[in-house]
């Protein structure tokens, strides 16, 4: 049976290998980690490496309590065998977007056994979304929480109809794996669903005492799991680490974020981007359409994947600190159902002409701001290396767009790869140009390497403002950086006079980076490498807040 099933969809892992291969390998070779987020984590997992510390996280010798550390262990799992490097941390992610590639579609047969194209489609669907393309390749914690999430779904599902033991553990292991990989957020996307069961579940055979029992062994399972790290590790780092790990960061993202406080409404108007090209293509409008009928059909797959989306939207609008990826755990379910609307339209309404009109003007209009960029500057305030972006890129976009409008496909499976294809291309080719174009902006390897050298030679140096961890790992540093603010640098600078001093410039103050010893591009700032003598004599007042703007 389980031969059949690979030959059945041979082709379809097929179409998902390759586009998925393409989303790993082209950014692997093409970038490097992005300051501040990836730095950042990559740099945690660096020092508990070389700290031989596996239990409590750090950051610039600092306890980090804003993560757990599953992700950091997966990094550690892969240096244990391949030897320190770069390459590693940054297919994670990528390997477990193959993984929920896989789970969607078991999914898929789960809820629809009768309709194989939707397992065969939701995943290539899926992959190309905007969102799930960048993410694919980025070292962060979400891909992995996703992947936790569609195995808690597979787990509620197959719960759902079996009333199975085992369905009922692997949703713990789901639960208390997600909780190591991102907190207890794993639970605002499988907990709602499971609890409004009675709303989409059609094939129960037991009760509903059971199913809840069942739900909340579960949890506790989970809660077991997690506890079996976060108890130790709080023991270990200390009463604020354990206030911080236990209450004070899950409390305060979900009253009054520190970080990424935005409106009730901030998601909605970014849905178009983050599941661009799908959102704007017109069958999915004529499938949303028949919604309402198949809800009131009481289509279990269709009640369960719409539940699930918007639940999990809601919850994340009335969390106080919101940031899009924090919906890429979501995105399997808009892909099973947008993928279910399609199969069950009619022949002559899953195609017509200008259907793709709409995505392909987007990917047109980004194509002539790439050609156009290079004479924003200096016009504009656009950073410098905007002059630097390659014409080519753009005239790529515009033939993809072309393409997109013209060439009539009349099978639906064709034309959904096409729209995949062309939607994966353009999530490379944007953001890699820019980067490209950035260079050193956005590469910290050199600067990283530079202040090594200082560190090595014993150099008395401190990084002014708030520091991310950004060149530890690049540089492999093996100390922490002194970190001063506007209320700590005039005593460290009269203490170490011959030191130096690591600031960022912004466009008002950039003359004065000329005298700085090394200086390098930095996102929108430039930062540089200043002798504090210099600095002290000079007498220039700073905020730690904007440095040296």
């Amino acid at each position: 049976m389980f031969n059949t099933q690979i030959d059945k969809y041979q082709k379809t892992w097929l179409y998902w290998n390759s586009l998925w291969l393409l989303l790993v390998l082209i950014p692997l070779f093409s970038r490097t980690f992005l300051q501040i987020d990836e730095t950042r984590y990559v740099t945690v997992a660096w020092e508990m490496w070389i700290g031989g510390e596996w239990l409590v996280p750090s950051l610039n010798g600092e306890l980090y309590h804003h993560k757990p550390p599953l992700l950091f262990w997966l990094m550690h799992l892969g240096w244990a065998v391949f030897g320190v490097n770069e390459w590693w941390p940054r297919i994670i992610p990528g390997l477990f977007s193959l993984g929920s590639l896989w789970l969607t579609a078991l999914l898929a047969r789960q809820l629809w056994p009768q309709q194989p194209q939707i397992a065969q489609w939701a995943p290539l669907i899926l992959l190309s979304s905007l969102l799930w393309s960048l993410f694919t390749s980025a070292t962060m914690f979400d891909m992995v929480l996703a992947f936790f999430t569609l195995l808690g779904m597979v787990a509620i599902v197959h719960a759902g109809h079996k009333n199975e033991l085992k369905a009922y553990g692997l949703l713990g292991v789901a639960i208390g794996l997600g909780i190591l990989t991102k907190g207890p957020v794993i639970l605002l996307h499988l907990l709602p669903v499971a609890l409004f069961a009675p709303w989409w579940q059609r094939a129960r055979q037991f009760s509903w005492r059971s199913w809840y029992l069942g739900l909340l062994g579960s949890t506790l399972l989970g809660a077991l799991i997690a506890l079996a790290w976060a108890i130790p590790a709080g023991l270990a780092g200390g009463s604020e680490f354990r206030q911080a790990l236990f209450w004070g960061q899950t409390a305060n993202r979900i009253v009054n974020s520190f970080a990424h406080n935005h409106p009730l409404w901030w998601y909605l108007p970014l849905l178009p981007v983050a599941l661009f090209p799908w959102l704007l293509w017109l069958p999915f409008w004529r499938g949303l359409l028949q919604l309402p009928q198949h809800l009131n059909d009481r289509e279990e797959g269709v009640r369960f994947c719409f539940l699930w989306l918007i639940l999990a939207l809601i919850a994340f609008s009335l969390i106080s600190g919101k940031q899009l990826h924090y919906l890429l755990p979501t995105l399997p379910a808009f892909a099973l159902l947008m993928t279910y609307l399609i199969v069950k339209l009619p022949i002559e309404k899953q195609q017509r002409r200008w259907d793709t009109l709409l995505p392909a003007l987007v990917i047109m209009m980004m194509g002539i701001l790439l050609i156009m960029a290079p004479h924003l500057y200096p016009k504009l305030r656009v950073p410098i290396w905007v002059s630097q972006i390659s014409a080519l890129p753009g005239i790529i976009l515009i033939i993809l767009s072309g393409i997109l409008i013209t060439w009539k496909i009349s099978q639906v499976k064709l034309r959904l790869l096409l729209i995949s294809v062309i939607g994966i291309l353009f999530s490379l080719i944007l953001p890699l140009t820019i980067i490209r174009a950035a260079g050193p902006a956005y590469d910290l390897h050199e600067i990283s390497q530079h202040i090594s050298t200082l560190q090595r030679r014993g150099e008395k140096f401190a990084h002014f403002g708030d520091y991310h961890g950004q060149y530890q790992f690049l540089g492999r540093l093996k100390k922490p950086l002194t970190v001063v603010d506007e209320y700590t640098i005039c005593p460290w600078l009269a203490q170490h006079p011959q030191g130096q001093l690591i600031v960022y410039f912004s466009s008002s103050y950039k003359k004065l980076s000329q005298y700085a010893n090394y200086v390098q591009a930095y996102r929108s700032k430039v930062v540089g490498i200043i002798d504090a003598q210099f600095l002290y004599g000079a007498c220039i007042i700073v905020n730690a807040r904007n440095p040296i703007k």
